[in-house]
């Protein structure tokens, strides 16, 4: 592997705008992780038209560190108030808030940092090292191939969705039918247009994840304001002890590894990542019973791995061109407002973006660890800020970045059509995640399925002469048939993968 590449990325990070852009990155998202409604989908949405003036590779790292900061920020709030500001925390909150009852809050957190750090640069490394092979790997990719991934990871997405699978494919695709909205890119011809000029190019990205991100987590929190908040829990002692840390070093070795391979699958991600942790960890463990009772291993564990899947969630999007889940496929979005397209080629045509943004991890990891622990008492203080406060002025944020996209009213109208529509969509048990990333893939499924009939002539039998493709759609069709067989054979939960690690119901908390 040529390292060239590797130490001029670390160049390119160092630089005085990229580094300060990479430490605001870091803040912001661990302040955002703080407040509980606003998760780093949102936060990058909301953000998006400022990075319009921006380069490219100092958007793409200030984003990205919104993105691994927030995962943090997030297990503030779980362990002082058994409240997630960010769902990936959820299962942390299971073991770190009755730490915090019994007076052990500093060291949960501290052991969160420390473990969000390791998981975090364990899958750098490895991403590092796996990424370009990918990308080579990648490059036998024809319309099939693609067509079949993108295919799949809409479908993975509504597989392990919260909620139910059915509300999971109902969102997935209404996200389909809105992206062919517009100009059909083959015979020009409109599609569900309505006759509107505004629509003939099709709804825009970003909007769309603005409103059902940004402006639905603002009505959805608003009305649930009246609900008794609980105080947050005194913290006195931060770091953990040597025992603490020998105790919690299989879980972060472990997690590491299971995050890191879970965060590259469609789907998967640092929610995922951190339950199946916490199963593991609960099932191998001496005397399971500890945990949900303030088990140390149940915040090292899954803090590890949802950071570890946070960083390589990454690969597919800047190798494949496939987000990975609802916060890569706003950075999707950010790239391709940059005028950048993710994907195969990205790592020989724009290598000092791809460099960079891997790079600015390592720096941004240790920021993290070393702001931390000292920013812990300034986190608790923002828990007190009141959601009235915080909504009008988000709410202005959003409505001026989504005029500024391109100086219309119109956008304004779409960010706030899908804000009451993300808003209905959380009240009613329906995941939207599903509904972004099918509207980002979408147009990728359709041309590329659209191409494939072109090069077959019609023929789909002729995908058998396509390893590749047809091992994607053989797993499509495991996937499909697992349920169904599961809920013949009364092996079928009814609750999402939330419900069945954590043996509860699954936090609303977005």
């Amino acid at each position: 592997m040529d390292l060239t590449p590797v130490l001029e990325g670390f160049q390119v990070v160092l630089q005085p705008q990229n580094f300060l852009f990479c430490l605001l990155g870091v803040l912001v998202g661990m302040v955002i992780g703080v407040l509980p409604g606003l998760g780093p989908a949102a936060t990058i949405a909301i953000l998006l038209p400022l990075t319009y003036g921006m380069e490219p590779v100092t958007a793409i790292i200030m984003l990205a560190g919104i993105f691994y900061g927030a995962i943090y920020g997030g297990t503030v709030t779980a362990v002082l108030l058994k409240l997630p500001g960010e769902t990936s925390s959820a299962i942390t909150a299971l073991d770190g808030y009755p730490l915090g009852q019994k007076g052990h809050a500093g060291k949960a957190l501290g052991i969160g940092a420390i473990a969000s750090f390791a998981g975090g640069t364990v899958s750098i490394i490895a991403l590092t090292l796996v990424a370009p092979i990918i990308a080579g790997w990648a490059l036998r990719f024809g319309p099939p191939e693609y067509a079949a991934l993108a295919l799949l990871g809409i479908l993975l997405v509504a597989t392990i969705s919260n909620g139910t699978m059915l509300k999971a494919l109902v969102a997935a695709a209404l996200g389909l039918l809105l992206a062919v909205v517009g100009r059909d890119g083959f015979t020009g011809e409109q599609r569900y247009t309505a006759g509107s000029l505004e629509l003939s190019d099709g709804l825009q990205f970003v909007p769309i994840a603005m409103g059902v991100f940004g402006l639905a987590e603002i009505l959805y929190n608003l009305e649930k304001r009246h609900l008794a908040q609980p105080k947050p829990i005194k913290v006195e002692k931060v770091l953990p002890t040597k025992a603490d840390m020998k105790q919690s070093a299989g879980p972060i070795a472990r997690g590491g590894v299971l995050g890191f391979l879970l965060g590259i699958l469609p789907g998967g991600g640092a929610t995922v990542s951190s339950m199946v942790s916490y199963g593991v960890e609960k099932r191998i463990a001496r005397d399971p019973k500890r945990f949900g009772k303030g088990a140390i291993e149940g915040v090292a564990g899954p803090e590890t791995a949802n950071n570890a899947a946070a960083t390589s969630s990454f690969i597919p999007l800047l190798t494949l061109g496939i987000p990975a889940n609802a916060t890569m496929a706003v950075m999707f979005g950010a790239l391709m407002i940059q005028g950048i397209a993710p994907g195969p080629q990205l790592v020989n045509t724009n290598p000092d973006l791809f460099w960079g943004v891997v790079n600015s991890m390592y720096i941004g990891n240790l920021v993290l660890l070393i702001l931390a622990i000292p920013m812990i008492g300034l986190f608790v203080r923002i828990l007190y800020v009141r959601t009235t406060i915080l909504a009008p002025i988000t709410l202005l944020i959003v409505c001026m970045g989504a005029f500024t996209i391109s100086n219309r009213f119109f956008e304004v109208m779409v960010v706030i059509v899908f804000g009451v529509l993300g808003y209905l969509m959380k009240k009613f048990g329906f995941d939207p995640a599903p509904l972004v990333l099918a509207f980002v893939l979408g147009s990728l499924l359709e041309d590329n399925f659209r191409r494939s009939l072109m090069m077959f002539q019609g023929d789909l039998t002729r995908v058998a002469d396509r390893p590749i493709a047809l091992t994607l759609l053989v797993i499509f069709l495991v996937v499909v048939i697992i349920p169904l067989v599961l809920k013949l054979t009364g092996r079928g939960g009814k609750g999402s993968l939330v419900e069945t690690v954590a043996g509860q119901e699954p936090s609303r908390t977005p």
